[in-house]
């Protein structure tokens, strides 16, 4: 019987790259396994795949009557719907633990860095396996990716590490130039439809009984979001009400100026203040220095809707 390894909705490139590389060991070690997404990949994800020649991995709607391993995620509103019908064995991440429980004993590596890729790269020090070429290109890329090329709060001195073990084995040696050219694929928007920009990189979370959707647009400049930007409010309104929603948060990070403008579609609007100490004006507020949904948006809104 075959493990399978995914990550969360609207798979980002952790959450794809963290999969096939975790499924590679697990072979490697013994444990059939099979990488897997719960969505299409985005146009980052593509180009880190097609760059280093490694193959998508299959999509997965239903985990009844599977084992599986969770990456980049344990929160179940991000997880496989019948996620219950699933015998988890295991979960890689790098996110605080989610509300995920299971009845049995599991292998879990949890770590306070900046992605999970970081954490599977440990994985194999620890169990003595090689790192194939291609696999140490995509996971040098995500890493890349979740830290912001090491602009990120959330970027740590074992991400850095990581990087730059993972970037001889691929024989990358600029990785900024590397970096850059992820977040301009990233930036593209160009007949890419609003719906699809809003879910690129968006997670729902449950906040003191609250459905919370947080999305996050990383780009080169928030300009290139200009023409685009009322189209998304109005998506966002839209997604809060099909999902009976308390609140849609959409975050349009700038990496050069390191800051994010949120737009705001919520219940109680009142709650951005009171998270960030700096009131909305007009449906949205800029945040200087916000770059990480992990470490300096979910913490703060979970602190806010708590109170």
């Amino acid at each position: 019987m075959a493990v399978y390894i995914f990550g969360h909705k609207n798979p980002d490139s952790d959450s794809v790259c963290a999969a096939i590389a975790l499924a590679d060991l697990k072979n490697k070690l013994g444990v059939k396994s099979v990488a897997a997404v719960q969505g299409e990949l985005n146009p980052e994800s593509k180009f880190v795949l097609g760059k280093f020649g490694v193959n998508a991995p299959e999509l997965l709607s239903s985990g009844a009557g599977k084992q599986v391993i969770l990456v980049d995620h344990s929160d179940l509103a991000q997880s496989l719907d019948d996620l219950a019908k699933a015998e988890i064995v295991g979960i890689v991440d790098h996110h605080k633990l989610g509300d995920v429980t299971t009845p049995n004993p599991l292998e879990a590596w949890i770590w306070p860095v900046g992605c999970t890729c970081t954490v599977i790269k440990s994985m194999y020090d620890f169990f003595g396996v090689e790192i194939p070429k291609n696999i140490a290109g995509i996971m040098l890329c995500a890493i890349l990716s979740d830290t912001v090329i090491f602009k990120s709060v959330t970027c740590t001195d074992k991400d850095k590490e990581a990087c730059e073990v993972l970037a001889k084995i691929a024989g990358q040696s600029d990785l900024k130039s590397l970096g850059m050219a992820m977040f301009k694929v990233k930036s593209a928007i160009e007949g890419t439809p609003v719906r699809e920009l809003v879910l690129r990189d968006y997670k729902d979370f449950n906040m003191s009984g609250k459905k919370v959707g947080i999305g996050q647009l990383e780009v080169v400049d928030l300009s290139l979001l200009d023409d685009v930007k009322p189209a998304l409010v109005e998506d966002i309104k839209a997604l809060k009400a099909e999902g009976n929603r308390h609140s849609v948060f959409l975050l349009l990070t700038d990496i050069i100026k390191e800051g994010t403008e949120m737009l705001i579609i919520s219940d109680d609007p009142s709650v951005v203040e009171k998270a960030f100490g700096v009131a909305p004006a007009g449906g949205k507020v800029w945040l200087a220095g916000v770059m990480s949904r992990k470490k300096q948006v979910v913490p703060n809104f979970e602190k806010a809707f708590a109170g």
